[in-house]
């Protein structure tokens, strides 16, 4: 059996077809921008995840940076304590040797001070006992 088109049946087919490839086209090149956009997207991201990323480093390591200044500050406050306190009980001691010396010193000039004190008495005992003796 032999099917017999209409004049102008076949272009109607052809149309239809025509228009179903170029809808199918369509659809093809839509659903390539999508998935370019979603690639974009997931490109994004992960470019935002990265820079976040590197933010959250960067910042960690300046408050490292500023954790070990502070450390160094505090040590070096420290150690400027220390060394006045020290020179504080090295002032001390220094004073303390002052006083003992200058009290030997004291006591010996007055033994000396007595010694010549005796001396004198008991060269004018002699005298005394010559004269009157």
């Amino acid at each position: 059996m032999m099917v017999q088109c209409e004049e102008g049946g076949g272009k109607e087919i052809d149309k239809e077809k025509e228009e179903k490839k170029e809808k199918e086209e369509e659809e093809e090149e839509e659903e390539k921008c999508r998935e370019e956009d979603e690639d974009k997207e997931e490109k994004g991201m992960e470019e935002d995840k990265d820079e976040k990323e590197e933010e959250e480093e960067k910042e960690e390591e300046e408050e490292k940076e500023e954790e070990e200044e502070e450390e160094n500050i505090e040590e070096e406050e420290e150690k400027e304590k220390e060394e006045e306190e020290d020179k504080e009980e090295e002032d001390k001691e220094e004073e303390e040797e002052d006083k003992q010396e200058e009290s030997k010193e004291n006591e010996r000039k007055e033994e000396e001070e007595d010694k010549e004190e005796e001396s004198k008495n008991q060269g004018e005992e002699e005298e005394l006992k010559k004269d009157g003796g």
